[in-house]
């Protein structure tokens, strides 16, 4: 996608600080990190998102991630990290090409985990059917 800025960092168009590269994948350092040695993993072909993602690319990201995650923490001194993806507007997802975080995590760092919300009585077997069905 032309007007996609990963897109054109993925063809040197702008800079970045890049840790890792491959025939499928790139990644490079968050310039608005959680935490020094936040890396972003995407792949060099433009996807919006996970479901539009082929599967032999998601097990290279997941490969590359095992392995970066390795490194981002011992790089920085951490010993903990959150994966994440923000998948589409609502998930807060910024740039329409998909990418997964590796956020380096420290002892008192600021940072909370999400408040899990209740289900009402039967909801979660009614939810769980319609997941299932919609396999």
């Amino acid at each position: 996608m032309a007007d996609c800025i990963f897109c054109k960092i993925i063809k040197e168009e702008i800079p970045c600080a890049k840790v890792y590269e491959n025939d499928e994948v790139l990644a490079f350092l968050d310039i608005s990190p959680v935490n020094k040695g936040h890396v972003l993993v995407l792949p060099k072909k433009h996807f919006e998102n996970i479901e539009n993602l082929p599967d032999e690319i998601l097990c290279e990201i997941a490969r590359t991630i095992k392995k970066l995650s390795k490194a981002a923490l011992k790089a920085v001194g951490a010993d903990s990290f959150n994966l994440g993806l923000n998948n589409g507007k609502n998930a807060g997802q910024l740039v329409q090409h998909v990418h997964f975080h590796i956020m380096p995590r420290f002892e008192n760092d600021g940072y909370k985990l999400w408040i899990g919300k209740k289900y009402t009585e039967g909801e979660m077997e009614k939810i769980a059917k319609s997941i299932k069905k919609n396999l």
